[in-house]
């Protein structure tokens, strides 16, 4: 049974199938390497920037040390910073006497998180889209190719077991194809929905850290760049 008979004798709806699990499984895996790949990345920042805060002399310091960083830890100090200075800046006006500082900077974290989160969830919905339709879809090839195969035997008026195990084998392949798609697909997609939790956490907890040290330590900012 060669995989490569489908394409060069099966119909177009059959070929269409095929094409489009394929398609299908190199997207997962593509998506697998690249979220992985993030995801380790993120880490990593994540820990050198509360590292390089944390263990900096002073918030000066800090924002230098942080500037270039793109982890979500290094992007939430330095909109926390900026909330901070906007806000002083505006004292005076009516947006520093709409709400306190305090008001002002839960809110400036809050974006920081959403956006934050907003760019963990990139690919999963492809994921999650492959792993539920995937089967269907190998599904439905098989009962096309089994239809044919079918109607090729009505038409030729007589059973024949080496003439009807081919066609019927290389339909059933379908379904093995679909399920082949779906399982990483479904398996990558919990693992990263639970990397993706955990970071969450790790990202709430840091920012209700950096919100106290920054309300409590709001008087050495003004020597902030």
């Amino acid at each position: 049974m060669n995989l490569l008979t489908v394409f060069q004798q099966g119909d177009a709806v059959l070929i269409a199938v095929f094409a489009t699990l394929v398609l299908m499984s190199v997207l997962t895996w593509y998506l697998i390497i690249l979220r992985g790949l993030q995801t380790w990345q993120t880490r990593r920042g994540n820990q050198a920037a509360e590292a390089a805060l944390w263990d900096a002399p002073d918030w000066q310091q800090a924002e230098l040390a942080l500037q270039h960083s793109n982890a979500p830890f290094a992007k939430l100090t330095r909109q926390g910073l900026a909330a901070l200075r906007h806000h002083r800046s505006q004292a005076e006006k009516a947006l520093g006497q709409a709400c306190s500082s305090d008001e002002f900077l839960t809110r400036a974290i809050r974006k920081g998180i959403a956006q934050a989160n907003a760019q963990q969830e990139g690919g999963m919905t492809l994921l999650a889209s492959i792993g539920s339709t995937a089967p269907f879809i190998g599904l439905f090839g098989t009962v096309w190719g089994i239809y044919h195969a079918l109607v090729n035997i009505g038409a030729a008026g007589q059973v024949n077991i080496a003439a009807v195990s081919g066609p019927i084998g290389e339909a059933l392949i379908a379904t093995a194809a679909g399920l082949a798609a779906a399982i990483p697909a479904v398996l990558a997609y919990n693992a990263f929905t639970r990397m993706q939790r955990v970071m969450t956490q790790e990202i709430d907890h840091f920012a209700h850290d950096l919100h106290a040290q920054l309300l409590t330590q709001s008087g050495e900012i003004d020597g902030v760049r």
